[in-house]
């Protein structure tokens, strides 16, 4: 297995697919790269606004193994990768062709990329009709829900992938790491048994945690397993298919997530070459246990050891700041907007980024009018500093300013 996604990892750009480089596109941008494959491909529904959802066959093997990416519309790692994973079927005549041809040989793989277009077009989490699709298995108010469903129901995959992304801002366990790719065996009842289909997707996703921890150490977590009954990933584990459940975080300054794609791509294909060898039939409850659970200990920016006067009193605290994405008219592209998150002794708390105010006072820019004007920032409705405002201030130094605008420090 190592040396199959070692060698996958060291010649991914050969896989990689040219006509996806950034996070934002549309259903029409992957439609010609659909067209082109040459696999089966049927259109199995159509969306609340009518857009066509197509699934992709590849494969003739006994083992049937169900994909899916973007059932959230701004969730696009995963379809970025699910692409590069096509490259690699269509090559020939590399180190990979023996590889290539069992896995071709033994699965039968059925890909859905983009399940919710409508929410692609927009780049929003939810359908055209206003609804998490994650939330509807049981109400099936969206055609994307029934559409998933019914596929669930007739192919009868003994694995099913439920590929996602997660905010950048999750944190392995109660530590500094960043959350670049977690996971979740889901649970099919209240009570979070172990039967055997729950058992092969926490086994799965064991050996897909070994393969990543030698690019990513220390950065894989694991989503609290309680039971969500309206979830597609619960309900498919209790409608029988083993779900391994995928969600992509962030890496550092990674904003169109090329680097977690590439995990991505390592972590699906080791995970199929597994099923395929059945490797992953050694792997123990504590195995998939040793994955730290998810924390929230993470602010985009953490400013310590500010000073704020107050009348005659200094304060001493910290400032939590982070940062969202905003879309632009289009959904093409974005913009960040910051907002102060929380103040005070956040020592048990860390930034994907980090400032040390070494004992500055925490000031408005409505004392600094010059630096104001210069910088064209709006007039503050008040002298104070507050929660869930932008992050628009000063920290003084005495003899120097440091600048914090919209989140972003400044000299």
């Amino acid at each position: 297995m190592n040396n199959f996604t070692k060698s996958l990892f060291e010649k991914y750009e050969t896989f990689k697919e040219p006509k996806l480089t950034k996070r934002r596109f549309k259903q029409k941008e992957i439609l010609p790269i659909i067209q082109k494959l040459p696999y089966e491909k049927m259109v199995v529904g159509k969306s609340f606004e009518n857009r066509e959802i197509i699934k992709i066959k590849v494969g003739n093997g006994k083992k049937t193994i169900l994909l899916w990416s973007q059932m959230h519309g701004n969730e696009a790692t995963a379809t970025m990768a699910i692409f590069d994973v096509f490259k690699f079927f269509q090559a020939k005549n590399d180190s990979f062709d023996a590889e290539r041809k069992e896995l071709l040989d033994k699965l039968e793989l059925h890909f859905i990329p983009m399940l919710n277009p409508d929410g692609a077009e927009r780049f929003t989490r939810r359908t055209a009709q206003g609804i998490d699709m994650n939330r509807d298995a049981l109400a099936l108010q969206c055609p994307e829900s029934i559409i998933l469903k019914d596929n669930v129901g007739k192919l009868k995959p003994e694995f099913s992938f439920n590929l996602h992304d997660q905010g950048i801002r999750y944190s392995v366990g109660e530590t500094s790491n960043q959350a670049t790719i977690s996971f979740l065996a889901t649970a099919y009842n209240q009570e979070r048994e172990w039967n055997a289909i729950r058992i092969k997707s926490r086994q799965v996703i064991s050996e897909m945690n070994t393969i990543l921890q030698d690019y990513v150490p220390g950065k894989i977590g694991r989503y609290s397993d309680e039971f969500e009954p309206r979830a597609f990933g619960d309900n498919i584990q209790k409608w029988g298919s083993s779900l391994i459940l995928v969600e992509s975080g962030g890496y550092g300054s990674d904003a169109e997530k090329q680097t977690i794609r590439k995990l991505n791509f390592i972590a699906i294909l080791g995970a199929l070459w597994s099923i395929a060898k059945k490797s992953y039939s050694g792997y123990s409850l504590a195995d998939y246990e040793k994955i730290p659970k998810n924390g929230k200990s993470l602010f985009d920016l953490k400013i310590s050891n500010l000073k704020v006067k107050i009348g005659a009193s200094i304060t001493n605290l910290d400032l939590g700041i982070n940062l969202e994405e905003k879309n632009n008219a289009s959904a093409t592209d974005f913009t960040m907007t910051s907002v102060i998150e929380d103040m005070g002794d956040l020592s048990v708390f860390w930034g994907l980024h980090t400032f040390d105010a070494k004992g500055g006072f925490l000031k408005s820019f409505t004392e600094y009018p010059t630096l104001m004007a210069k910088h064209k920032i709006p007039k503050p409705s008040s002298k104070t500093i507050d929660l869930g405002e932008k992050a628009n201030f000063v920290i003084d130094h005495g003899d120097s300013q440091t600048l914090v605008i919209n989140g972003q420090i400044i000299g």
